[in-house]
């Protein structure tokens, strides 16, 4: 008996695997290059909503600034004591007419590596042509932004590229835009007049009690059971400027100031009168430096001066050869003599 054997049947092909996970990830690609272009026009949309709140002061009116298309950019920082839709919680601050520079500081950005910040004493004596031996916060009631601008270059030899300016109100909102800011005071201070009172320690700021910090004229500190009046002047309040505006940097740069951001941005543009040359693409580079400074990247002083009395007025003067020192090491970019 012969015995045949059967062909075994074939297996059945099988069957390809469902593309599924590809057509997840293809999905999931695509979505986030929508995302990626929502967010750029989200990101252009704000940068120029931003920049139109911005009021411009006209080229025409700031004829003195010295234009520069990249690298390092000095900026005339200006904080005017006008008092100007003040509120009336304000009303300590005093209500007077006009508009005077309260604060006048160089700053000199380094794309890259840092910045420096010059303060300027207001009463510092300079010559007008027409009005000699003044202050130099005079030169912004007499002829306005560019004066003040011609003035700062003729006395300190800095080329001045932008100009921003801000006041009382504009300053106390940026301050509560980052939800105050911290200052370690070593002793607890006051100021009767400007409203100050704050223990010793780390203190954080409103924008208000920040006002009556750099504004403070009869600073008090208490160390060792008295209240002792500071008596630098006009010097302790460039302090204190500079003092708060580096925690102002140390704030905006936080991690825990992410989501104050873009109100911080808002509030910035709404509150500053700039020249005109500060274009939105200046200030995207301003705002990527800016987050990447700290207190080990700005550098700060004050141009050296002495008391000086001439024709019954009080002013203070340059000392040389330290004010030609410092405003060399500015103008180069260097460290700043000790």
């Amino acid at each position: 008996m012969v015995t045949t054997e059967i062909p075994a049947r074939p297996e059945p092909p099988t069957p390809a695997p469902k593309r599924t996970g590809r057509k997840w990830a293809l999905r999931i690609v695509l979505a986030l290059l929508i995302l990626a272009v929502l967010a750029v026009f989200a990101a252009i949309a704000f940068l120029w909503w931003t920049d139109s709140k911005i009021e411009r002061i006209p080229s025409s009116e700031l004829t003195s600034l010295q234009a520069v298309d990249s690298g390092p950019r000095n900026f005339l920082i200006v904080g005017t004591d006008s008092r100007e839709n003040l509120p009336d919680d304000f009303e300590k601050f005093g209500n007077f007419s006009g508009s005077r520079t309260d604060v006048i500081m160089l700053v000199h950005f380094v794309p890259g590596e840092g910045a420096q910040l010059l303060s300027i004493p207001r009463d510092l004596k300079v010559d007008f042509e027409g009005a000699p031996a003044n202050r130099i916060n005079a030169a912004y009631v007499i002829g306005g932004p560019d004066l003040l601008v011609e003035t700062v270059q003729d006395v300190t030899g800095v080329p001045v590229n932008h100009y921003i300016e801000i006041d009382f109100v504009g300053f106390a909102a940026l301050v509560d835009s980052l939800g105050g800011v911290e200052i370690d005071f070593e002793c607890a201070a006051r100021d009767t007049k400007s409203g100050l009172a704050v223990d010793a320690g780390p203190q954080t700021l409103d924008g208000e009690m920040a006002i009556a910090y750099v504004r403070s004229r009869t600073y008090q500190e208490n160390c060792d059971g008295s209240w002792d009046t500071d008596g630098s002047g006009d010097i302790g309040r460039t302090g204190r400027q500079q003092a708060l505006l580096l925690a102002v940097f140390d704030q905006a740069a936080s991690p825990s100031s992410a989501f104050n951001m873009p109100s911080f941005a808002s509030t910035f543009a709404e509150q500053i009168k700039a020249d005109e040359g500060l274009s939105a693409g200046v200030i995207v580079d301003l705002g990527r430096l800016a987050l990447s400074l700290n207190r080990s990247t700005i550098h700060t002083t004050t141009l050296p001066v002495k008391n000086h009395s001439e024709g019954g007025r009080s002013y203070v003067i340059m000392v040389q050869p330290d004010a030609d020192e410092v405003l060399t090491a500015f103008i180069n970019g260097d460290p700043f003599p000790s």
